[in-house]
């Protein structure tokens, strides 16, 4: 099998990726197996800080590298918290803080469309020059009132309108089958099962 550096410590994402890439000849392994400190993202669009990631864990270990990058951008915030999602409340990052400041922003604004960005990028080597870059979208509205114990982040106020559904309130599988992530990794796949 070829070795991958995800370009995470997280081990729910390694795990998903692992399961999902084994059948393309890929042994999915953690930066951190390689002392791979995270890199920087100094960037505002999701694709520039997952190449930055990508080509951070490639250049480190010689090996092929995967990231992502997420977040959720509000239509009438003009597209924040963006990349700064984690952060949005300020340091250290807290998901209390980032719901409290993202309903303090849109008080009083009846416009309360959203969507779940998930942004992964695969390169072959640091100096990949044609990196396979998939983006996954889920589509919905802020809620001012939290619900559902599921998820995390932004997930309970985030109303999935054909469900009638928060994201934190969503079966496990049937998040991640719709989730902007799922729909990303599906598209990597596809990309992949093409020669990509």
């Amino acid at each position: 099998m070829k070795k991958l550096v995800l370009a995470s410590g997280n081990p729910g994402k390694l795990r998903e990726f692992g399961q999902l890439l084994a059948p393309f000849d890929f042994e999915v392994l953690p930066q951190s197996a390689f002392n791979v400190p995270e890199a920087a993202e100094p960037h505002i669009t999701f694709v520039e800080n997952a190449i930055a990631k990508a080509r951070h864990a490639a250049r480190l270990t010689g090996l092929p590298a995967l990231a992502d990058d997420s977040g959720l951008c509000v239509t009438a915030l003009g597209g924040a918290p963006g990349v700064f999602s984690a952060r949005y409340g300020g340091e250290p990052k807290s998901d209390e803080r980032n719901n409290a400041k993202l309903l303090a922003d849109l008080n009083g604004i009846s416009d309360r469309r959203a969507h779940y960005v998930a942004v992964l990028v695969l390169m072959r080597s640091a100096s990949d020059p044609q990196p396979v870059i998939a983006e996954g979208e889920w589509h919905g509205e802020i809620v001012d009132t939290p619900r559902g114990a599921g998820g995390f982040g932004y997930d309970p106020y985030f109303l999935v309108p054909d469900t009638g559904m928060t994201v934190a309130e969503l079966p496990h599988d049937e998040k991640n089958r719709r989730s902007h992530r799922g729909k990303a990794l599906a598209q990597l796949i596809a990309r992949l099962r093409s020669g990509a």
